[in-house]
């Protein structure tokens, strides 16, 4: 559900606008969703005795891991990126922080955390 939420902005970060209009889906999917996230879950607890739910967990990071390494290449195929950034280095980064803001937005309802990792995450993408 967390990656389908994400869909079709997720599989087709193709311009600035693309980029932004991802950003809104994930900060909205977690507004309407609250405190209660079935994959931080699954990380935090589940994912540690389980390695069922390990192999999950690490089957949804992948795929997500994926669709942002390809959308950074992308824009470097158009020239919109640099050719230097490492597209897969840049998209486990903003991944970890957006799982960071969505931590301490379950720990304290507070959403700044997750909308900033995305911005800043994106701002810097725009800037190399």
């Amino acid at each position: 559900m967390v990656l389908a939420d994400q869909q079709p902005h997720l599989g087709a970060l193709t311009s600035w606008a693309a980029w932004q209009r991802w950003r809104d889906a994930v900060v909205d999917r977690y507004r309407r969703q609250g405190q209660h996230c079935p994959l931080a879950v699954l990380m935090s607890e589940i994912g540690r005795s389980t390695p069922g739910a390990q192999a999950v967990t690490s089957a949804l990071m992948t795929k997500w891991h994926t669709e942002i390494t390809a959308g950074v290449q992308h824009m470097q195929d158009q020239g919109k990126v640099a050719d230097r950034l490492d597209a897969d280095r840049f998209a486990a980064a903003l991944l970890a922080g957006i799982q960071g803001g969505v931590g301490i937005m379950l720990a304290t309802g507070d959403l700044r955390f997750l909308e900033s990792a995305l911005d800043v995450g994106i701002e810097s993408l725009r800037a190399v």
